[in-house]
């Protein structure tokens, strides 16, 4: 890797990273590509994503998964349980830009890395909280794990066949998107800062993340009023330990990840399920373990699996589609959908904003403009007279709502 010359955009900041896993860290990432100073405050063993490769692909001494959401950084391994390591972070805090963390809620205020605790060391600080859910709301507690997330989303019952089980994307989709959206909010946070100085929280959660992702498509369903209808040919992980996967129960499906095998034999009455190792056997016997799951699961309702399985810690929730997901109780409370009157579409609702922002919160000022609707004002705003702009206008150069132009 040779230096060069070029100065990245941003230069100069310095990014605490307390992130794990992917979204997370995929963020901080991003922001060490365009030049940051980024550090990564790890565990002194390591992270956990350093000992959980996706496919098995462990590496030399970094494993595939961790390398490539980790480039960019600096490492320091600090154990934040102990008094000495938690003033060390906050000592680091201090002189930072942003900090990142994806701590299950809570966490973060019992290692004293709450932004009211961290915003009082440092008021120009911009802190970012990743959750699954949102920071509280009745989904609060629970894990936020990609393929739960996608089935959550409603967009798995965008493709497949009709009749068969939904098809999650063969990407980890809610992590990257949720990586992308904490992006973007650090840096309309920093710009923020660049003009009135002042830090602020900005929270990110992968639910809201994954459904704003859906603009178009749920315009569709919510404004069009166009239901979701699969076909009879499908129109769409291999490296995840089964049973990993959609699942149909007696009323619809169920989405189910690292599901602990002992418990599961357990909660089935299923010896052949116990005293496998999860790893080994989860590997060796996909297609095996996927169909006993499914021969389980396929005999009660999606609800009835949720009352079981979600109290026995498992990773699970139902396959929505987009009517169970815009009446979904957290969605309700997260406010993810927005509604406001169009001068043309009258009243809208669709879906809002994957971040938000203590200070200052996104809004709808206007909806989607006609052609040209704003010509005469832009130009107005730029100094351009009346008789330049008709000039323009008649040229063909501009165009503005109400005149036709010719494609």
């Amino acid at each position: 890797m040779s230096a060069t010359s070029t100065r990245g955009v941003l230069e100069g900041y310095r990014v605490i990273d307390c992130t794990i896993a992917m979204a997370g860290p995929f963020a901080a990432q991003r922001l060490g590509d365009l030049g940051a100073d980024v550090v990564k405050v790890e565990p002194t063993a390591g992270e956990w994503q350093r000992f959980a490769a996706a496919g098995g692909a462990k590496g030399n001494q970094i494993n595939v998964s961790f390398l490539s959401l980790n480039r960019n950084k600096r490492s320091l391994a600090v154990d934040l349980k102990s008094d000495g390591g938690r003033h060390l972070v906050r000592e680091l805090i201090a002189g930072a830009d942003v900090f990142l963390q994806n701590y299950r809620p809570g966490v973060a205020a019992r290692l004293g890395l709450d932004y009211e605790t961290l915003s009082a060391i440092n008021p120009s600080l911009v802190y970012v909280s990743i959750s699954g859910y949102g920071e509280d709301g009745p989904y609060r507690d629970r894990p936020g794990q990609d393929l739960i997330l996608q089935a959550m989303s409603g967009a798995m019952l965008s493709a497949g066949r009709a009749g068969e089980p939904p098809t999650p994307a063969g990407q980890y989709l809610a992590d990257a998107v949720t990586a992308s959206t904490a992006f973007e909010g650090v840096l309309a946070a920093l710009l923020h800062r660049e003009r009135t100085g002042e830090g602020q929280l900005v929270t990110v959660n992968m639910l809201d993340a994954l459904t704003t992702l859906q603009m178009q498509e749920l315009s569709v369903y919510t404004v069009g009023g166009v239901p979701q209808q699969r076909s009879a040919e499908p129109h769409a992980h291999v490296y995840i330990r089964a049973p990993y996967g959609v699942f149909a129960t007696s009323d619809g499906y169920l989405a189910l990840a690292f599901a602990d095998l002992e418990k599961l034999g357990q909660l089935f009455g299923d010896p052949s399920l116990l005293g496998l190792d999860a790893e080994e056997h989860g590997w060796s016997h996909r297609d095996e373990l996927y169909a006993t799951v499914a021969r389980h699961l396929a005999g009660r309702t999606t609800q009835q699996w949720l009352d079981v399985l979600l109290p026995a810690g498992m990773w699970v929730g139902p396959v929505y589609g987009y009517s169970e997901l815009v009446n979904d109780p957290q969605i309700l409370h997260n406010g993810t959908f927005v509604e406001y009157d169009h001068p043309t579409e009258g009243h809208v609702k669709t879906p809002g904003f994957p971040y938000r922002f203590s200070k200052t919160p996104p809004r709808v000022d206007r909806g989607a403009p006609l052609v040209g609707e704003h010509t005469r004002e832009i130009l107005a705003e730029l100094g351009i007279d009346d008789d330049r702009a008709q000039a323009l206008l008649d040229s063909g150069a501009i165009a503005e709502s109400g005149v036709p132009v010719s494609p």
